[in-house]
């Protein structure tokens, strides 16, 4: 029993690690209908830029809000680059295709630039783990745990009670219509992708102290971020947070049970039943359009 919690403790940090990445996914594709693909790297990005402020002396709790700016600017360039041209062009893939190319791209910089080794990430935190309910559980998986529910949170505080964010909630329920009334939709757009990025570079900065930093550690991440999205819904926050669990208990119970080769199967397994039973996710809504 004392296992499974164990396990269960690690599965809901790796999960809400997902479900951050996921929740950028969301972001953009409520404003304008495009994912960034490249958002794996974005997070890879986060923690490597983090890892550099930190070995230069920046205090891990200033590194965040930094490493958050720097996701900000990454996203808007990705979404002014590769974005904004295929979505004035009408074009269905060019996005996809540019958001990838820039993701490549990002990732071969990073490896000139910090090398192609994994590498340690300090931790702000004691490493020795906590007693908890007869398991144990690090701090810092704690950390990971409430940070990016304070994150997704502030997100969504930012879109119900502020002006601004409501020009977001508005461009998504109808570009058109926001249009009309004076809101600069490509700004918006802009400010989605942005706003993406930061999560993913938040998360980034989260995870690196327990796992190695490198410039491969988002690929991975990003795909699984990717099922998580369509599992809980992409137009469901809620359904991100559930997601991202499911996902991430089962990964490690997997693990530990059968063998860590099969740890990814449950989650695909699910995806590809989500897929065929549920394609807007099992929270998510169907979207009707009138023709």
């Amino acid at each position: 029993m004392e296992i499974l919690l164990q396990l269960v403790y690690s599965g809901i940090a790796l999960g809400m690690i997902y479900a951050v990445i996921a929740f950028g996914y969301q972001l953009t594709f409520q404003t304008s209908d495009t994912l960034n693909f490249g958002q794996g790297d974005a997070l890879m990005l986060g923690a490597m830029v983090g890892l550099t402020l930190v070995n230069h002396g920046v205090n891990y709790w200033l590194m965040l809000p930094l490493v958050i700016v720097f996701g900000m600017l990454q996203g808007a360039l990705v979404e002014r680059i590769g974005v904004q041209p295929a979505i004035k062009i009408k074009s269905e893939f060019g996005w996809i295709m540019s958001t990838i190319a820039l993701g490549i791209i990002f990732k071969n910089v990073a490896e000139n630039l910090w090398g192609r080794d994994d590498l340690k990430f300090p931790s702000p935190l004691p490493e020795a783990p906590m007693n908890w309910l007869g398991a144990n559980v690090l701090p810092m998986e704690v950390l990971v745990v409430f940070g990016a529910i304070a994150m997704m949170v502030g997100v969504e505080f930012f879109n119900r009670k502020t002006i601004y964010g409501k020009a977001v909630v508005a461009t998504f329920n109808d570009r058109d219509a926001a249009k009309l009334m004076g809101i600069n939709t490509g700004l918006v757009i802009t400010f989605s992708y942005a706003l993406s990025s930061a999560t993913a570079g938040f998360a980034g900065a989260l995870i690196a102290p327990l796992t190695l930093t490198g410039a491969t550690m988002g690929a991975v991440l990003g795909l699984k971020a990717f099922a998580v999205a369509i599992i809980g819904g992409l137009t469901s926050g809620l359904g991100i947070i559930v997601g991202g669990i499911i996902l991430g208990i089962a990964e490690t119970t997997t693990g530990f049970y059968i063998s860590t080769g099969y740890k990814d199967v449950p989650g695909l397994v699910l995806l590809l039943l989500v897929l065929a039973f549920k394609p807007a996710g099992l929270f998510g809504k169907t979207a009707i359009k009138k023709v």
